[in-house]
């Protein structure tokens, strides 16, 4: 028979466990992710595993580069990432590595990575962070939820807002400049460009120009060449390296397109656009200046 001060202790102990209950879930620190998904933790990530040069970009920004203990294949920036063990790339990651190196957080990229390998990581207890910036607005939210989620939020929340300062800057410098009619080409056999739901194109669209091929339907559609000479763009821009070069050489054999009759045909620095990250406010800027020629040759 339980006594009234056995009771008394019984009920204390359950308060006692139900208050720690409330307070270590009241310590986590949670953020929602690209898929809707709450992941939670409660002490910072100590051991992070990035499965995208994206990814191992954006943890580097948000301060948590001596957490990354490994990351996916291309991952070139900054330096210090090239040093670190690959596991894999988007077509082929080594799950058994990655589970070896028992990591307290796992970053991954919507557009490259596969769902159900990631979900066998959560199903051994490993979280997983999904990232997929469509907006330069969650460029900035990607960098200050991997920083709180690796203790670092000071570090994420300054160089968040100082990417979103430069972008509203460029925005506002843009905002009543003569429109440049662009197609931006990202290869050329198959001749591909990006439609308006990219972040290529929206740096197109901030620096005040438009992009002949927004809408179709496809993130990253073919096109044929006579595809473009119908859409005459006013600029043609690539990105690359002086080897690339050849690719807008390639558009002089017709003296008629407006691009090619106004000298508009302009090489874009390679990685600054490529890659949702800090750096591409780096590189809206100089797409920026390159279309404010394009409207000084027209």
């Amino acid at each position: 028979m339980t006594t009234r001060t056995g009771l008394h202790c019984m009920v204390y102990r359950f308060l006692l466990l139900l208050f720690l209950g409330m307070a270590n879930a009241s310590a986590q620190t949670c953020v929602v992710d690209a898929i809707n998904r709450n992941v939670c933790l409660t002490e910072p990530a100590q051991r992070v595993v990035s499965l995208s040069p994206g990814a191992t970009e954006l943890l580097f920004s948000a301060g948590a580069g001596e957490q990354v203990v490994a990351v996916s294949a291309w991952s070139d920036y900054p330096a210090e990432a090239e040093q670190l063990p690959q596991v894999g790339d988007s077509n082929r990651l080594d799950l058994e590595a990655i589970v070896a190196l028992a990591p307290d957080l796992v970053v991954a990229w919507v557009d490259g990575n596969s769902r159900s390998q990631m979900d066998r990581l959560s199903d051994l207890g490993i979280p997983v962070f999904w990232l997929v910036p469509r907006e330069f607005e969650d460029i900035a939210l990607a960098v200050e939820n991997l920083a709180l989620l690796t203790g670092s939020p000071d570090v994420g929340r300054q160089r968040a807002e100082a990417f979103r300062n430069e972008i509203a800057s460029l925005q506002a410098r843009s905002a009543n400049a003569r429109p440049v009619s662009v197609f931006y080409q990202i290869w050329e056999q198959p001749l591909m460009t990006v439609n308006q739901d990219e972040l290529i194109s929206k740096a197109i669209t901030l620096c005040g120009g438009t992009n002949v091929f927004g809408e179709l339907p496809r993130l990253v559609p073919r096109i044929s060449r006579e595809a473009v000479l119908e859409a005459n763009p006013e600029a043609i821009v690539t990105a690359g390296s002086s080897e690339d070069r050849q690719w807008l050489k390639a558009w002089e054999q017709f003296p008629g397109l407006a691009a090619v009759a106004a000298g508009n045909l302009f090489l874009e620095p390679p990685s600054l656009l490529a890659r949702p990250t800090l750096r591409m406010a780096d590189g809206a800027r100089h797409l920026c200046q390159t279309l404010e020629q394009a409207r000084a040759n027209l």
